[in-house]
């Protein structure tokens, strides 16, 4: 059953800029994993913007409530390169509530705009 959906775009230069222009705001949005490809580079602008639109899409997919941490969700890559999502803390909780037990994820970027699409199924 599904329990939620949602979708978020973010314009990718306009990202790039507040973390730029804000100090410490990547480590707010973002895990150290997060921060770093898998070969332990930094990731790339469309990366970050991809995955800030994930949380922003869980959120929205579990009723966009307010107090949840945005490092308590994390956006991570598995063996084949496929998004998946893990969650903890504040996120796990009002999942739980809603009775989610997994996740879908979508991540795309293209043309300056990044997206995502997450589907939380009960």
């Amino acid at each position: 059953m599904i329990v939620g959906v949602g979708i978020d775009v973010v314009p990718v230069a306009r990202f790039a800029e507040a973390l730029d222009r804000t100090p410490g705001l990547i480590e707010r949005l973002f895990t150290a994993a997060e921060r770093r490809t898998p070969s332990g580079g930094a990731r790339s602008a469309e990366s970050l913007a991809a995955r800030f639109a994930a949380k922003e899409a869980l959120a929205k997919a579990l009723g966009a409530p307010g107090g949840m941490l945005w490092t308590d969700a994390e956006v991570r890559t598995d063996e084949s390169g496929r998004p998946r999502l893990a969650v903890t803390g504040t996120v796990a909780a009002r999942a739980d509530a809603l009775g989610v037990r997994s996740w879908h994820v979508s991540l795309s970027h293209d043309g300056g705009i990044a997206s995502a699409t997450v589907i939380a199924e009960g």
